[in-house]
């Protein structure tokens, strides 16, 4: 897949004092694309219940590049930025942009998979595999140990 990208709406309820967007709804839109992402590719909240796992974040960080506003229109990406081979381990990017073409902030997590009856990290199953091999790739993607 060459691109991931869906639009965004800027609510009244999302900007702070200062008119603009609050930097919690960044983080909010991040975990929005992905799963919108993983569950278009049929990687759904109930696949991985029947199969006992979910995704797990160890890191996740914004950098800010130009405010957003209230009526601006908006889009954000995601690519897979560096992945292990089993995608037990990974880290994606998300581009937040605003009019098609502005940076306004990127949005980066590393995460890997939990089975959620033992509580441990695990080899995601083949359904894992399947829609993370669909991702689009970053333009410095690499492959992890």
């Amino acid at each position: 897949m060459s691109q991931f990208s869906m639009p965004v709406q800027v609510r009244w309820s999302d900007l702070d004092p200062n008119f603009h967007l609050r930097h919690s709804v960044y983080y909010d839109w991040a975990a929005m694309c992905r799963m919108n992402y993983l569950t278009i590719h049929g990687l759904t909240p109930a696949v991985m219940q029947q199969h006992r796992f979910g995704p797990i974040i160890f890191r996740e960080e914004c950098v800010f590049y130009k405010e957003i506003k209230y009526g601006d229109a908006v889009t954000i990406n995601m690519n897979l930025l560096k992945g292990k081979k089993d995608y037990s381990r990974w880290t994606i990017q998300h581009e937040i942009k605003k009019q098609e073409d502005i940076l306004c902030a990127k949005v980066s997590i590393d995460g890997a998979w939990l089975n959620i009856v033992e509580r441990k990290l695990f080899i995601p199953p083949a359904e894992v595999v399947t829609v993370f091999s669909q991702m689009p790739l970053s333009e410095g993607f690499e492959w992890t140990e």
